[in-house]
């Protein structure tokens, strides 16, 4: 009899894995954060730039985010004007403060950061399979000692793009690329919680399998107030949101 429990727990336990997808993952994470999720957020930076696992350079930056497509990072002390500006679907880079030029930039970070949850649903399902996430494909695995869903791969290893979802916070702690004919990967540590939310406090990029970047966020804060014109290119040097 004991056998015959053991066993049906054995089973159930593996339906219940098997019965969650990508899908249904993105709308767990949608149902808990959509209308929570804060909108402004700003932080200052220190960024390692490396190369051959050395640190090349250190600097600071300072950065501002309105959710769900506007991102701006300032290069050193705001007063120097090199920055760069990605709102909507373009991107504006700045320097010593006059725009040097101007493209398409999807934004690709702000959006599974946190863009997500400010579009409908079914937006947010096709906004992530166009950014090369094929969402019939998944798994889940560990990472770091901690349990998490992968989209995008079916098993560990797969050279294809993937977002690693923490199980219990449900959000992106590492992700994967291999667009453009190279591997790019990005992880997201040491989450702190904020206003229905949360923000990573510590990224490290890697291209190839080897490291390139690391940051580190401080004074970190959601500020409601932040001026709009933060993000317009058209204002670049009359408004700044740190004081």
């Amino acid at each position: 009899m004991l056998k015959v429990y053991i066993l049906l727990i054995s089973c159930c336990a593996a339906f219940i894995r098997d019965d969650m997808n990508s899908e249904k993952l993105l709308r767990k994470m949608y149902d808990r954060y959509q209308g929570k999720w804060y909108r402004n957020y700003t932080f200052v930076q220190t960024t390692e730039s490396y190369k051959n696992d050395t640190v090349e350079n250190k600097t600071t930056w300072y950065e501002a985010v309105s959710f769900p497509d506007k991102f701006r990072i300032d290069f050193g002390d705001p007063s120097e004007g090199n920055a760069v500006i990605f709102r909507n679907d373009s991107v504006y880079s700045f320097q010593k403060g006059q725009l040097k030029a101007k493209g398409l930039d999807r934004n690709d970070l702000t959006f599974l950061l946190g863009g997500l949850y400010f579009s409908s649903f079914d937006e947010a399902l096709k906004k992530i399979a166009s950014l090369h996430y094929d969402l019939s494909r998944f798994h889940s695995d560990t990472w770091k000692g901690k349990d998490v869903y992968v989209i995008g791969a079916i098993s560990a290893g797969e050279k294809v793009n993937q977002l690693w979802i923490d199980k219990e916070k449900l959000v992106l702690v590492r992700m994967i690329k291999f667009d453009d004919k190279r591997k790019e990967e990005g992880l997201f540590e040491n989450h702190v919680k904020l206003e229905g939310g949360w923000t990573e406090t510590q990224v490290i990029f890697y291209v190839n399998d080897q490291l390139v970047q690391k940051e580190y966020y401080h004074d970190y804060k959601v500020d409601p107030s932040l001026d709009p014109a933060v993000f317009d290119p058209s204002t670049f040097g009359k408004v700044h949101w740190y004081k």
